[in-house]
Order: structure tokens, then C-alpha cells, then sequence
């Protein structure tokens, strides 16, 4: 097993005598042991750089963003959003390639509506897409660009109304209350109340 270069052999202490630092030699000699197990030249790679190439490509997907609605689902706060997606079929849509800016309900925006008023809009597919496709907007629009712009287009076909000023950024009616959580396919951005479509 060829044991490679580890950063911390970089970073070895001398002391007044001008030897090494003991401890600091050993931290050295621990962080290349651990980068050898994490590095091991494997039959086909003949040489450590084709062994980093693979560690940094690893670290890289690692670091990747999730998709919205898996970056919904981790953040713990959507869960009426994540079944209302569900019931009407738009997870695949807004787990694809996008890209799209999502303006996202949380559970407490969820928590307004009259419970019978949510539990007819969850069986209702057709009204609860118009609903959904209603906070999507075609493309990716960080909080910056989002406030220079009086309304956007949405995926439902309405243009959705924003205003920001003194009090916050509004659209639709909603307070936005956290922007620019990025995804792989889009931006979202935490609003605090649903927002409905004109004649719906």
C-alpha cells in the first residue's frame, strides 16, 4: 500500500532546539495514515494523482446540493408542503432539472388555513396544483434579483405580486422570512403564509 502525502507533513513544529515537536509529528504521521486509508491505489491507478483525482471527486459529490424537495424534506419544516407535493404529483417535477425558484410554505404558513379549508384543498388535486404551481417560478432568482422585480411569472400561469420595502419582502401577500436556500435545481425561498391564485 503506498501511504501519500498528507497536508499535515506540511505543518510539523520545531522546537527551541530545532528538532521536530513530538506532538506535532505525530499528528503529522495520524493524518497520513488516515489519508492513506481513505486513498488507497487500487489496481489501475498507477500513480497519487490519480488517487487524489478520485478523493476530490468524492468530497465534491458529497458536497453537491440536494435537490428541493429533498433539501425541503432535510430541513424539517415543510412536511404539509412535502405531502401537498405528493398529492399532487409535483415531487418528480421539482426533484428534475429545473431550474426553479420555489417561494415555500412552511408548516406554520400551512397552520393558518382552517383545518376543514386544508383538509379540502389536500383532496382537491386540480385546485391544490393551481395552489402548489402558484409559488414556483420558472428559473433560478436569488433574494437580489427577486426584490427589483414588481411580479414574476409563475408556473401556474398568474404573475405573482412582490413588494419590498422597510417591512420585508412580500409576494403575494406572504412574508418571505428566509432567502437563498440553494439547490441543485433551483433556489427556495421561506415564506410565512400561502398564497392563492387570482380566481381560484
Amino acid at each position: 500500500m503506498f501511504i501519500p502525502w498528507s497536508p499535515g507533513l506540511n505543518s510539523l513544529v520545531l522546537s527551541d532546539q530545532g528538532g521536530t515537536d513530538m506532538k506535532s509529528l505525530e499528528k503529522a504521521i495520524a493524518l497520513s495514515i488516515v489519508s492513506a486509508l481513505s486513498c488507497v491505489i487500487l489496481p489501475g491507478q498507477t500513480a497519487l494523482a490519480e488517487c487524489s483525482d478520485s478523493h476530490k471527486k468524492a468530497e465534491q459529490t458529497s458536497q453537491q446540493p440536494a435537490d428541493i424537495v429533498d433539501t425541503a424534506q432535510s430541513a424539517g419544516s415543510f412536511s404539509t408542503l412535502i405531502a401537498a407535493l405528493d398529492k399532487a404529483g409535483l415531487v418528480s417535477t421539482l426533484k428534475g432539472a429545473g431550474p426553479f425558484t420555489v417561494f415555500a410554505p412552511s408548516d406554520s404558513a400551512f397552520e393558518k388555513i382552517p383545518p376543514a379549508d386544508l383538509k379540502a384543498l389536500l383532496a382537491d388535486k386540480a385546485k391544490l396544483t393551481k395552489v402548489l404551481t402558484y409559488h414556483v417560478v420558472p428559473g433560478s432568482l436569488k433574494a437580489a434579483q427577486v426584490v427589483k422585480q414588481s411580479k414574476a411569472e409563475t408556473v401556474e400561469g398568474s404573475p405573482v405580486q412582490i413588494s419590498a420595502g422597510v417591512d420585508g419582502v412580500f409576494v403575494g401577500g406572504a412574508q418571505v422570512t428566509k432567502t437563498d436556500i440553494l439547490c441543485k435545481n433551483g433556489v427556495v425561498h421561506v415564506i410565512d403564509t400561502v398564497i392563492m391564485p387570482p380566481n381560484l
